[in-house]
């Protein structure tokens, strides 16, 4: 029987779509716990040394720029003084970060985190917010606010309802349930397939004080 050149046309199609498909699910840059292990090292070098073991170097940018593998993803707040590679004391290609005002998760980030997962290995998801933030204060004072920071402050009210009441100071409390909130929706509605089985999602809060990171029990 003749093979027609579409035949194998096809053939060959399906050859290279099954090797694109495995490889969108690499291994485990680490496992969830062994990343969680090597960010509350780093954070601890952060608050305590006075200089950084992992400072960027010629070496390392040359060593990452064709590819990348992350241990961990961090969702953390845009406020200037919370850049996760610093205060977790890592290196250039170490951490795949997401930025948003209070530290918030909307479609592009649900699709940023599944990226990281699903390509690049990362198998830890950590939600941080921090001590003293502006848009989760911004929300405490009023459920409205101009332009765009309404969406900020409006997706910050259910942390706001939830925290209310409990003891301590009001902004602590919420910075705290917000992260906690947060994590859970990504929980909820990150398309992870058969890799939620190995993903961990944690939620934290960084003290901008002491520069250390207060871990919530998941």
């Amino acid at each position: 029987m003749r093979i027609t050149s579409k035949v194998l046309a096809t053939v060959a199609s399906s050859s290279v779509v099954a090797l694109v498909l495995a490889a969108e699910h690499p291994a485990a840059s680490v496992s969830a716990d062994a990343a969680l292990a090597k960010l509350k090292e780093g954070n601890l070098r952060f608050a305590t040394s006075e200089v950084s073991q992992s400072k960027p170097t010629a070496a390392r940018r040359a060593e990452t720029a064709q590819e990348q593998h992350p241990f961990a993803i961090i969702l953390g707040c845009a406020d200037s003084r919370t850049a996760p590679e610093l205060i977790f004391d890592q290196n250039l290609g170490d951490l795949f970060v997401i930025r948003t005002a209070g530290n918030l998760v909307d479609d592009h980030a649900l699709g940023s985190i599944e990226y990281a997962v699903a390509h690049l290995g990362a198998r830890l998801v950590v939600v941080l917010g921090h001590q003293r933030c502006g848009a989760v204060k911004a929300a405490l004072e009023s459920d409205h606010a101009p332009g765009h920071i309404e969406s900020l402050v409006r997706d910050i009210q259910p942390a706001v309802k939830a925290a209310k009441g409990k003891p301590g100071d009001p902004l602590s409390a919420t910075v705290a349930e917000n992260a906690r909130q947060v994590a859970a929706q990504i929980k909820a509605k990150a398309a992870l397939g058969d890799l939620a089985k190995e993903v961990r999602i944690v939620s934290a809060v960084y003290d901008l004080d002491t520069g250390k990171i207060d871990w919530a029990n998941d």
